[in-house]
């Protein structure tokens, strides 16, 4: 894009888009990114479609969340560094606040502002839609034997205690190991940071720790959002008791039910910690990496491309985060499926997912629905 193209496109333009696909974008990543393309390359025709999807897989070199880090380059590359904060913003905000919202009516009143019977309808729905995600996202990341026996060495360690940043980093030096570059490449800044940001974290449930600890969270996530379902519970759940099971399964839930990307489950968290306070800032720490990253990868992503080793390292760090991601979806099904009614709706999901290729956004209302009837919202 030339500098007099970008001038065409204002910065309350750029915030019109965001601010809109934040508010109506439901259904999860794939659902997003489908959405920006819709409006940026055909409508708008502010990218070509080559160029939405160099940046879309550009989005996968880094850690964050894909869809939302897909917005902040289009932002960057329409408006310039105000475009990449412009568009990154707008597209968080509208979930965030509505998040917020529901986690303080949570926090008064001792649950989520709908009532049981849909919170049982709604979990099993979850549960099938992070294993859709899963099984699709397998398919493509085990390139081969070798990534395989990373993934099962990776779901053993999980399930044994092992630590999630041990697991993505070791996922990442064994493939790396197993790719003999043509000449000697430097090592990629971006696969260092997991190191440098582990040990920003502390014990007290102060602003700065839930600061700290989603900033590591943001900083070495990779693959899908629902691997950020591992992280939380291994440090709010597992290790620092700051929430249950429960409430964690409640948090995935709201990620779900409301529009936009589906790491503002840290706002949710936060608020449940920290009121009002800790909300805002989970969701900065979440989602402050993504705006860092993408404004510094930019020139880095062709060298990445052509480093067999970082190239590998990548597909090693991928399949470690989905053995991250089967592990702790069996450990929150075991809580979402306790009977006989929740494994059928999850099976049926799960099938209409997987065969029909039903949009998890339909799912998703459909239960709310149900669990409405149930309780007898819509009598």
């Amino acid at each position: 894009m030339t500098t007099s193209e970008r001038a065409r496109i204002s910065r309350r333009d750029i915030a019109g888009v965001f601010l809109k696909l934040g508010t109506i974008a439901f259904g999860g990543p794939a659902a997003h990114i489908a959405m920006m393309e819709e409006e940026v390359v055909v409508r708008r025709k502010w990218l070509t479609r080559q160029q939405f999807l160099d940046y879309l897989g550009a989005t996968n070199l880094i850690p964050g969340p894909n869809s939302t880090e897909l917005a902040i380059h289009i932002g960057h590359l329409c408006g310039g560094p105000a475009g990449l904060v412009i568009a990154g913003a707008c597209f968080i905000l509208p979930a965030a606040i509505i998040v917020t919202a529901i986690a303080y009516l949570y926090v008064r009143f001792g649950q989520l502002p709908i009532a049981g019977g849909v919170l049982y309808t709604l979990k099993p729905v979850v549960i099938a839609i992070v294993v859709q995600a899963l099984i699709r996202l397998s398919r493509t990341a085990i390139k081969s034997r070798m990534l395989a026996a990373t993934a099962a060495a990776a779901v053993v360690a999980t399930a044994l205690g092992a630590n999630e940043l041990v697991v993505l980093i070791g996922g990442g030096l064994v493939a790396a190991a197993a790719v003999r570059p043509a000449r000697p490449v430097a090592p990629a800044p971006l696969l260092l940071s997991p190191v440098v940001i582990a040990s920003a974290t502390t014990t007290p449930a102060s602003l700065l720790a839930i600061f700290a600890l989603f900033a590591k969270t943001g900083a070495v996530l990779f693959g899908s959002g629902y691997v950020l379902l591992a992280f939380l519970r291994a440090d709010f759940v597992d290790r620092l008791h700051w929430l249950t099971d429960r409430q964690l399964l409640d948090a995935i839930v709201v990620g779900q039910i409301t529009p936009g990307p589906v790491f503002t489950t840290a706002t949710f968290v936060g608020c449940v910690i920290a009121g009002w306070q800790g909300a805002v800032v989970a969701t900065v720490g979440i989602f402050l990496p993504a705006f860092v990253f993408v404004a510094a990868s930019g020139p880095l992503v062709p060298r990445l491309r052509r480093s067999p080793t970082a190239g590998a390292a990548l597909d090693g760090v991928t399949v470690a985060s989905l053995a991250l991601m089967a592990v702790v979806t069996w450990q929150l099904g075991r809580a979402a499926l306790p009977d006989v009614v929740t494994w059928t709706i999850a099976s049926i999901s799960l099938l209409l997912l997987l065969r029909y290729r039903v949009n998890s956004a339909w799912l998703v209302g459909a239960a709310l629905a149900v669990g409405l009837v149930i309780t007898g919202w819509l009598r």
